[in-house]
């Protein structure tokens, strides 16, 4: 699948390579509590991100997309596979060595209020890491939290009040300034506002991109808002069950979806205008559980177009245009 392994724009230079990731979560059962059946959370999974590029990587609750964004920092073990940063495999680091790249890779949650310790100011929330890490004295840790605090709109002041004092699209600014405190290079967006209004979205975003544009950040967004990955990203990867199933610069995907998942998924983005209206696809059944997923292609119990071969043969990803991958068998039938 190294082939793939594809970028967009002048950025060429590779920052971040998964390969490979496969997470299950074991399922325990019988008196003695030993493994009967494994959940597969995240199964053969693989992309790149360049240096100062977004990819968005979508689907719906339950596909393993947040999975992967913790796997890749660490945040849970993997079951197998490869996470490369910058040259330096990640899963083969060990102590201080580790710690060095944590600085590197930073998070934001989905609930900043439970991401934050309510007894602690949030100034001390967000100087937390850059004491771990012992940097400056100090005064010049006030310098950095201050620093951060305002790259995300937050005033002086707010440095000594508690995260309950806080409106909802605060506390994700909180937790931004704090994934900034360490510098890092690259930052794991894990659905960072959709607990947000509309509005509230839109400021955060902008917020997003500017530090992205002002300090050569690259993101991984993690979302099931299309509207919101449009709005981000620089690339597109879709999510079904524990794969992807299609990947495509962001312009390429969203006028030409080439996997019938990613039709339907397209097809439910409200238009802003009364007179026109967009082909609703509805898709038949539920999501299968990933405990006992389906043979062949996954997403076959569902898809309107399914063959006989769909149900024995799983597809694997192949590339139909440039930069543009899917993993359907029968895909040409979507090109236009």
């Amino acid at each position: 699948m190294s082939e793939f392994f594809t970028n967009t724009g002048g950025n060429s230079q590779e920052l971040v390579r998964v390969q490979n990731l496969v997470k299950y979560y074991p399922v325990l059962g019988g008196v003695l509590r030993r493994e009967i059946a494994q959940v597969k959370a995240v199964d053969d999974v693989s992309f790149s991100i360049a240096k100062g590029e977004t990819l968005g990587l979508v689907g719906e609750s339950g596909c393993g997309k947040t999975t992967v964004g913790h796997t890749m920092l660490r945040l849970l073990p993997h079951t197998s596979g490869s996470v490369t940063f910058d040259g330096t495999d990640v899963f083969s680091l060990k102590g201080p060595e580790l710690k060095n790249m944590r600085r590197n890779m930073q998070i934001v949650f989905q609930d900043p209020y439970a991401s934050l310790d309510p007894r602690l100011p949030i100034g001390e929330s967000i100087a937390e890491g850059i004491k771990i890490h012992k940097m400056g004295n100090t005064h010049e840790r006030v310098d950095i939290v201050i620093d951060n605090m305002r790259k995300v709109g937050l005033e002086d002041y707010h440095a000594n009040r508690y995260p309950h004092e806080f409106s909802g699209g605060q506390r994700q600014r909180i937790g931004i300034a704090r994934a900034l405190a360490l510098q890092p290079k690259f930052i794991v967006l894990d659905e960072p506002v959709s607990a947000l209004d509309v509005s509230i979205q839109a400021q955060v975003l902008n917020i997003l991109r500017d530090l992205q544009k002002d300090l050569g950040l690259t993101y991984l967004f993690v979302a099931h808002n299309l509207a919101v990955v449009e709005h981000i990203s620089d690339r597109v990867a879709v999510m079904y069950l524990g794969k992807i199933v299609e990947m495509a610069p962001r312009d390429e995907l969203f006028s030409n979806p080439q996997h019938p998942y990613t039709r339907a998924l397209m097809s439910a983005i409200p238009i802003p205008k009364p007179n026109r209206k967009r082909e609703r696809v509805i898709l038949s059944g539920d999501v299968p559980s990933p405990l006992n997923p389906p043979s062949g292609c996954r997403f076959h119990p569902r898809c309107p177009f399914a063959q006989e071969n769909c149900a024995v043969d799983e597809p694997g990803l192949r590339q139909l245009r440039p930069d543009h991958t899917v993993a359907c068998h029968y895909a040409e039938q979507f090109l236009d």
